[in-house]
């Protein structure tokens, strides 16, 4: 057996495979972006068949000839979308529904106002959003024929990416990792399987479900039609809990962003199952034998996206790189404040129906202006979670930073400035495809621990230092607050 390990990394935007030494040296990558579909206003979708393909395809580039040299699988993938497909044919019966997604705003304001929302937060950690996976498997069953009458047959699977993903390389094993499975609703944070009475809640049939297992050991098989031979798959792990382990987070209070599509703040709250009076998240970092360690999470559903938003729909860049030197090119955003609420508001506001803000515009407004103010947002909305973390009493101490977003030293330094704070980014920034070869490492063996696989594999790191006036950073953050106001 090599010691190689093979990571997926389903992503919102793209999906990737990247081979890791042992060292954590990545060794080759293949990527291929995915279609995103926008039906109507607030909907965002998948096809499941087209991430399968295009996974399947970039893991054979990236394995080459060297699928004997591969100790294990890890898989990463964008968490809370769902997928729906048929046990028996083993084919999509719609297209999945993606984390982002508002659909499901109604559904979820129903249950809020039939009090349900205190109950459901004491026991998944999670608040009553469109965000999370239960409403949108209600919602196909309610809307989608097909699912419906596979529901009705027995032969309904859904999952999350990584359980389809799972399921098409194992030809039918059908489970989840408890990370995942605790954005869905339908997990009790104590509990070790879904729960029947949250799926009673929801609507969602339990049979319809995958099993929960640990995101690491010898979890599922590859089988040899893929690559050539059989491969363990030994770590399974949502994207943010993933970056958190793979930024080496793996002690009481260690706290870590993520800049991708959206922007996710992890702080490890140890085996204690965590409670929020600021509405933020309470879900499972990772398992082991069934002992959980969990972290409080608060997310952002635009970040990296709002820059792809620039160059994609508004043509004011032709590539995201071109933020930095905009950003640097003038002094100030000339008061244009950006309040990025294109998906709705998460944490710590939780408004669905939000939609995004340019503010303070005038004829001197113009590329430059508008592209420092998205990236300054990213700041500000970094600086509402920080502010509802310390009134959980969780305040950072510093902060670690991964994402491609994060690879923007302005952003960076930007970060530090308006949060007071050291920000401390890898040299590798690509933390959450690492944290799924840490798992998947130590499932394999090849190392005993999360902690001995971290500090092996984790690389150098850059620190970024304040260098603001409390004036300025007041005024910027009064600002955003104005904008805020009417978002």
């Amino acid at each position: 057996m090599g010691d190689k390990i093979l990571v997926l990394d389903a992503g919102t935007t793209s999906t990737r495979a990247m081979v890791f030494s042992r060292e954590g040296r990545m060794e080759s990558v293949a990527q291929a972006e995915l279609t995103q579909h926008y039906p109507k206003p607030g909907w965002v979708e998948h096809d499941a068949a087209e991430i399968w393909d295009k996974t399947l395809s970039c893991m054979r580039e990236a394995v080459g000839e060297g699928a004997a040299e591969i100790a294990a699988i890890g898989i990463t993938n964008q968490r809370e979308t769902v997928v729906a497909w048929d046990r028996g044919t083993g084919e999509p019966l719609a297209r999945a529904i993606v984390w982002q997604d508002r659909r499901t705003a109604g559904f979820c304001a129903e249950l809020k106002d039939a009090g349900h929302e205190a109950e459901v937060q004491k026991r998944t950690g999670l608040l009553l959003d469109p965000y999370f996976s239960g409403t949108k498997m209600r919602w196909m069953l309610d809307n989608d024929d097909a699912v419906a009458a596979a529901a009705q047959e027995g032969t309904l699977a859904f999952g999350t990416v990584e359980s389809w993903l799972v399921f098409k390389l194992s030809g039918g094993t059908h489970l989840t990792d408890a990370s995942n499975a605790s954005r869905t609703l339908l997990l009790a944070l104590d509990g070790a399987q879904f729960d029947e009475g949250l799926c009673e809640l929801f609507g969602v049939p339990l049979a319809a479900l995958p099993e929960v297992v640990d995101t690491h050991g010898q979890l599922a098989n590859c089988s040899s039609e893929w690559l050539g031979r059989d491969i363990p798959v030994c770590g399974l792990v949502g994207d943010q809990q993933s970056a958190t382990i793979g930024q080496g987070c793996l002690s009481f209070g260690e706290t870590k962003a993520t800049y991708g599509t959206g922007a996710f703040v992890l702080t490890n709250k140890g085996g204690d199952i965590p409670r929020s009076d600021n509405r933020l998240l309470g879900t499972v970092l990772h398992q082991s034998g069934g002992e959980r360690i969990y972290a409080v999470e608060g997310a952002c559903f635009v970040a990296g996206s709002l820059v792809q938003y620039l160059r994609d729909q508004l043509g004011l860049i032709e590539s995201a790189g071109e933020t930095e030197d905009l950003a640097r090119s003038i002094e100030d955003s000339g008061e244009v404040v950006i309040v990025p609420a294109l998906a709705g508001l998460g944490a710590p506001h939780w408004k669905p129906d939000a939609r995004g803000v340019i503010s303070g515009l005038s004829f001197a407004s113009g590329k430059a202006q508008i592209a420092r103010a998205a990236l300054e947002a990213m700041a500000h909305q970094t600086h509402d979670l920080a502010s509802a973390f310390a009134a959980d009493g969780a305040p950072w101490a510093s902060l670690k930073i991964d994402g491609g977003m994060s690879a923007n030293d302005w952003m960076a330094q930007d970060l530090a400035n308006i949060l007071d704070l050291e920000v401390e980014r890898p040299d590798f920034v690509e933390t959450t495809a690492l944290g799924a070869a840490i798992c998947a490492s130590v499932g394999a063996g090849l190392y005993p621990t999360l902690e001995e696989a971290a500090t092996a594999m984790r690389g150098p790191a850059r620190s970024f230092t304040p260098a603001m006036s409390e004036d300025v950073r007041k005024d910027r953050l009064a600002r955003y607050a104005r904008a805020l106001s009417v978002a």
